[in-house]
């Protein structure tokens, strides 16, 4: 568990408990995130009424276990699969289905997955759930007519964390981490750790910068320029430590835009998240 919040002592690159805490803390650096929020889940709950037919998949047998289908129309279109974010503790993908209409237009089949989220599930059990959500729209994907062609796996804050930790995955063909924690050690060390409650084991065995795939997987790695630095630089920490690996990666730091903001360059046709999911499937 993390040390005594009333500690004075630097637990973390030279930062006290109180200042870890608030260098994750997202939500209270974007002062209108609370209001951002709500208009993607009006926004997303459109999308959901315009594409009612392939809503709420199983792919296990927990509540969460589900995945959300928006056809984009065209035969052969490679699948854009988004993991969502909330520090593995809350939101769902319900919230997110407004993301999905840059990838649409662009000619992209999108699947939004769901997951159980903290204390309910570790985090080495979310990253299993997630795991198993990709390998299912390859398996079954196809007989909803999705999942035949490239797979490029995407996800936004933690879900930009899960991401990185499925770029090995056989069935994953390209990645676009927005916004990820990619050393979760902080996070053990924080705030969030009182409901995610990882040990050190856990949190080196999660951490993807410390585990990099060896399968030559195209990843873009994106972050706003108006984030918070931590995020920042978990951001070029990652991309840098697969180039040094020699795996195929960019980094896209995006100005002006802060953790919430930034997703509007994936929910927009001509938006530039949008056009690097493009590059990742022409490549």
């Amino acid at each position: 568990m993390a040390n005594d919040a009333g500690s004075d002592a630097a637990i973390w690159r030279g930062m006290t408990r109180a200042q870890l805490d608030a260098a994750y803390d997202n939500g209270t650096a974007v002062a209108n995130s609370a209001q951002i929020r709500d208009g993607w889940t009006e926004r997303s709950a459109r999308v959901r009424e315009r594409f009612p037919a392939m809503l709420d998949l199983a792919y296990g047998p927990k509540p969460r276990n589900r995945i959300d289908i928006f056809p984009c129309g065209r035969a052969g279109a490679p699948l854009f699969v988004f993991i969502h974010g909330g520090y593995w503790q809350r939101n769902s993908k319900e919230i997110f289905a407004c993301m999905a209409e840059g990838p649409l237009a662009r000619g992209f089949d999108v699947a939004m997955i769901g997951y159980t989220l903290a204390p309910d599930a570790t985090l080495t059990e979310i990253v299993t759930e997630t795991h198993e959500a990709i390998r299912w729209l390859r398996r079954e994907g196809p007989a909803h007519g999705v999942g035949r062609a490239k797979l490029v796996v995407s996800g936004w804050s933690a879900g930009g964390h899960l991401t990185a930790m499925a770029l090995g995955l056989d069935e994953v063909d390209a990645g676009l981490a927005i916004s990820g924690i990619y050393d979760v050690e902080p996070c053990r060390l924080n705030y969030l750790n009182e409901k995610l409650k990882m040990t050190a084991v856990e949190a080196l065995a999660m951490s993807p910068i410390r585990h990099l795939p060896s399968k030559w997987t195209p990843t873009t790695v994106a972050f706003g320029i108006g984030e918070l630095p931590e995020i920042r630089r978990q951001g070029r920490e990652y991309h840098q430590a697969r180039c040094d690996a020699g795996l195929p990666n960019r980094l896209l730091a995006l100005e002006t835009h802060n953790h919430f903001s930034i997703l509007e360059e994936l929910a927009t046709p001509d938006g530039k998240l949008t056009a690097a999911l493009s590059s990742l499937v022409e490549k």
